[in-house]
């Protein structure tokens, strides 16, 4: 396979990726405080643009031999930023598919979601000159995946009072989707830690 010298910004790539990541996390949330098929359009053409600038960012990594950063800590960033909105996208995805109608859970849910996955993306934003400024937003981004999961465990309680066993089976299901998105947060400002840490 022929490589070539690095001539690819890769950090302007991810930043690309995070910022269409974070449209598509506030597109989601927007789908939740007015769920029409308008929103739950934007949500999906953003998750498409968001899959087109990693396939870039792959097929980039596989022509260039030598990345500003360890093309593992690139590759693996990309994924966990991939993720989040992956689990947007299915998130809407299912409440179509299952008549789910967005409640107060969900609502506070996407808002905690939206709050990290902005962190991520100032943390992406940042990481090529300003790393400690990038290392406070994961910081920041981790205690949104904290906030998480409390109120995931909160709206698992409410549900499992309830009777009809379809519907708690439907809504745990969405719920773990925002539990497994904030995740990829968590798992986005450990990488952008380590890269941190390599650079300074």
């Amino acid at each position: 396979m022929f490589f070539r010298k690095n001539k690819c910004n890769f950090f302007q790539i991810l930043i690309n990726q995070a910022s269409l990541t974070l449209q598509g996390i506030q597109a989601l949330q927007e789908y939740l405080k007015k769920p029409t098929e308008v929103n739950a359009k934007s949500v999906r053409d953003l998750e498409k643009q968001s899959d087109e600038v990693r396939r870039i960012l792959i097929d980039e990594l596989n022509k260039t031999f030598a990345t500003p950063i360890d093309r593992e800590d690139i590759f693996a960033l990309s994924l966990d930023i991939d993720d989040i909105l992956d689990y947007g996208k299915t998130t809407v995805d299912e409440m179509e598919i299952f008549k789910i109608k967005p409640n107060s859970y969900l609502q506070k849910m996407a808002e905690i979601l939206t709050n990290g996955t902005k962190e991520v993306s100032d943390a992406v934003l940042r990481l090529e000159k300003n790393p400690n400024i990038a290392s406070e937003h994961a910081v920041r981004a981790k205690n949104f995946e904290n906030q998480m999961e409390y109120i995931y465990r909160d709206a698992l309680v409410d549900l499992f009072k309830g009777k009809d066993v379809i519907h708690i089976l439907k809504m745990r299901e969405i719920y773990r989707h925002f539990s497994n998105a904030a995740d990829r947060c968590d798992e986005a400002a450990n990488v952008i830690g380590n890269i941190v840490m390599k650079m300074t």
